[in-house]
């Protein structure tokens, strides 16, 4: 079982991944963002350092996922809190021109040598909501973004997923706290295991 949990900034990724990955005992992988060296710069003068925080990532990404994924090395469950192709979302969003059209280059050459989730779970949130959890969690580089960056991110996963061609599960985030609820908690549990169920052959 190959699980993802993906959806914009602040919505809760990796708060549910791992009650996810610890509730199927599974292997929990996160992503590398407090890594990026480019991350708080790219923040401060974001055309100036697209380029370099979308190289890192899609680079960091492709070999985190590698090698979680090396013939002959079995893993039961993998709980994952991004999917591959969120890159190529953000970078469509700040990158232009001929930058833009080496990182799909670079992108066309990687993604097709990675697994496909049996499950993409899209956590979504109205921008008020993500900049509620955003002030949270507290990361300096993160304080500053701008409302209509949120908004226009969300738009932007919104619209992939509105074609995304494999098993996947939309949930309003904003109406629930499962960190800090437990109903709520169970209540999400219910609907991935509802969707999971056809996927793995329970």
């Amino acid at each position: 079982m190959y699980v993802v949990v993906e959806g914009p900034i602040g919505v809760g990724k990796t708060s549910l991944a791992r009650r996810l990955a610890r509730e199927y005992g599974a292997e929990l992988n996160l992503e590398v963002v407090e890594e990026n060296p480019f991350l708080p710069a790219f923040y401060a003068q974001p055309a100036s350092y697209a380029f370099q925080v979308q190289a890192f990532f899609l680079l960091s990404r492709f070999k985190q996922l590698s090698q979680l994924w090396q013939p002959g090395l079995y893993r039961e469950s993998v709980v994952s809190d991004y999917l591959f192709d969120k890159d190529f979302i953000f970078a469509a969003m700040n990158l232009r021109d001929a930058e833009f059209d080496l990182y799909q280059d670079l992108y066309a050459h990687l993604s097709p040598r990675l697994p496909t989730p049996d499950l993409v779970i899209y956590l979504r949130a109205e921008t008020p909501e993500l900049l509620r959890r955003i002030e949270k969690r507290g990361r300096p580089y993160e304080r500053e973004m701008p409302a209509e960056y949120l908004s226009e991110l969300t738009a932007r996963y919104d619209e992939y997923f509105r074609s995304y061609a494999h098993p996947l599960l939309t949930i309003e985030a904003g109406g629930y706290d499962f960190v800090g609820v437990e109903a709520d908690e169970q209540a999400i549990f219910s609907q991935i295991e509802a969707a999971l169920r056809p996927q793995v052959g329970a």
